[in-house]
């Protein structure tokens, strides 16, 4: 196969059904230089034992269909606490969620705020504060990422 997003998505389509049965969601596919990474979560977050499962369910099917030419290695992980949202798959699965937003230049006196993640169209994430909604193009933010409460 050729391009590594072609990679990636392909890798996606062939997993989808396999993270639904087992009660878990793709967040994102990655793939560089040899490694085809699967980032997955679910309602309270996934552990060693779910990535392990997702892994060894998926790797049988990514060897059938031979997507990638060569070697490579499979990663399984969480998403990560500074993982900064990217892909439209992610943002639609998170909406509702606390986030962090840090912008590249200050908006309303604010360079850095939180909020609740309400929408998300045309590469512009609508983040819902105490002082209304404020739309984030995704160019304008260095980053956007889930608020964890320690």
């Amino acid at each position: 196969m050729g391009k590594k997003n072609d990679i990636a998505s392909y890798a996606l389509e062939l997993a989808e059904s396999t993270a639904a049965a087992q009660g878990v969601y793709i967040v994102d596919v990655e793939y560089d230089s040899g490694v085809l990474c699967y980032y997955i979560d679910k309602e309270n977050g996934v552990g060693i034992d779910e990535c392990e499962a997702f892994s060894r369910a998926v790797e049988p099917i990514l060897d059938k269909e031979n997507i990638i030419d060569g070697e490579y290695s499979l990663d399984v992980s969480s998403p990560g606490v500074d993982r900064k949202l990217k892909k439209e798959r992610e943002f639609l699965y998170y909406l509702g969620r606390e986030v962090e937003v840090k912008l590249y230049a200050a908006s309303d006196g604010a360079k850095e705020f939180d909020g609740v993640l309400r929408d998300y169209h045309d590469k512009t994430a609508v983040i819902g504060t105490d002082n209304g909604d404020i739309m984030v193009p995704l160019k304008e933010a260095a980053y956007i990422r889930l608020k964890f409460i320690f």
